[in-house]
């Protein structure tokens, strides 16, 4: 264990002369590494090669070898998201507000970097890329502590990250992954408050919460994501189809997947019916409510489980509802507060929805894949975050910094 903490004391001992390189130092690493990334392409295909193979001996679902999977494709994203980056303001230095005090005091309210910052994250290998880039952006060193179903991807693209980021002028010991992927090297790292500001976890229910319980070092929730695609009376049904199918099917495997479908009862026999007819060929598995199985007689019967599952998989709950009061009843109690959307026309039934209903990010007309920060704009994430302290919702630049009071004065004293 005391590898780990000679990592996280490497780490913050970096991000002090960190914080204060220039916006084109930095800049200038995430192009580099950005390039390298795609220049070592087929060594980092070769290097996940080897996690998927061990994934299939061990049994991972296609989903979550989906997670795992590294392609030319995927390569270039990595690549394209640090390159965005290099082109988004620098919130570092920033001047938040500021205001000048009747005695003459000027107040300064200015953005810096966290720290050093540890990243405990399960078998998506992009997120060694976007971490990196993001801590470094935002002059925050970063600890990364990967899982051992994606050991050898996140070695590899580490190593490139490392040797292009200190080559550009970042110093040396910024980027750190662990050696120690296991159960009782996390227990150490989380408890680390000496060097480390603030650990995020990324992955599923059982991680983030043993990280929570366990930790000492401030944490962030992430990623648990049971979203939910109301479809009102008042809906579109062709328009409703393919936004629940691209919830559902277009990556399954991830947060911001749709997990249960509430229908409005007025118009579920029309909808479910061609929803099925729309889901069947991409091998979705439905489980509904006896309302359902009287619409769709061939699908599973939901049970009690299926309301607070988050399948990660190409599984959909149906529930047939009342209206947008059950609706928001249901994801009220079931919700994870990261992702809801409804489908309506009815500006009513959205208002009540959008006002009452408690999550990260509220969609409207719009698929629950939507919550992203590449798609919000912000280049890359860090993740979701589903709690409400500091930062919620897809965490940018901005979520990765703190900020300090810079007062001035010209010899005031305190009566």
């Amino acid at each position: 264990m005391r590898a780990i903490e000679e990592q996280a004391k490497q780490a913050f001992e970096a991000s002090k002369p960190l914080a204060f390189l220039s916006s084109a130092v930095k800049n200038a690493a995430l192009i580099q590494m950005a390039d390298d990334l795609v220049a070592h392409a087929a060594y980092l295909i070769e290097e996940n090669a080897k996690d998927l193979e061990a994934g299939k001996k061990a049994g991972l679902t296609a989903a979550l070898l989906d997670r795992l999977l590294l392609d030319d494709w995927r390569i270039v994203g990595m690549a394209e998201g640090l390159q965005r980056l290099s082109t988004l303001a620098d919130p570092i230095g920033e001047v938040i507000t500021g205001w000048t005090l009747p005695n003459g005091l000027e107040i300064l309210k200015k953005r810096v970097p966290l720290g050093a910052i540890g990243i405990i994250y399960e078998a998506r290998p992009n997120v060694t890329a976007d971490a990196i880039g993001l801590c470094l952006k935002t002059g925050n060193s970063v600890v990364l502590r990967g899982s051992s179903t994606a050991v050898h991807s996140n070695k590899a693209i580490a190593a490139i990250l490392t040797t292009a980021a200190e080559k550009a002028g970042i110093p040396s010991g910024a980027i750190q992954l662990l050696d120690d992927v296991t159960r009782q090297g996390v227990e150490t790292f989380v408890k680390l408050n000496q060097y480390l500001s603030v650990i995020i976890p990324r992955g599923g229910a059982d991680l983030i919460q043993s990280v929570v319980r366990n930790a000492t070092v401030p944490t962030i929730e992430t990623g648990i994501g049971n979203c939910h695609v109301f479809v009102d009376a008042s809906a579109d049904l062709a328009n409703a189809v393919e936004i629940v199918f691209n919830s559902k099917v277009q990556r399954p495997s991830v947060c911001n997947s749709c997990e249960t479908v509430l229908v409005h009862e007025a118009i579920a026999a029309r909808f479910l019916t061609q929803l099925a007819a729309r889901l069947s060929p991409a091998g979705v598995e439905l489980r509904g409510c006896d309302k359902t199985l009287a619409i769709l007689p061939t699908v599973k019967s939901a049970t009690q489980d299926d309301w607070k599952s988050e399948y990660l998989d190409l599984i959909l709950a149906i529930k047939i509802v009342s209206g947008v009061a059950e609706a928001i009843a249901h994801i009220g109690q079931y919700g994870t507060l990261h992702t809801e959307s409804i489908l309506s026309q009815d500006m009513a039934a959205i208002s009540a929805f959008t006002t009452q209903v408690d999550a990260a990010a509220v969609m409207v007309n719009a698929s629950t894949r939507f919550t992203d920060g590449g798609e919000f704009g912000f280049g890359a994430e860090m993740g979701i975050s589903t709690q409400k302290l500091h930062a919620r919702g897809p965490m940018g630049l901005p979520e990765l910094t703190t900020y300090k009071y810079i007062v001035i004065g010209n010899g005031q004293v305190r009566g």
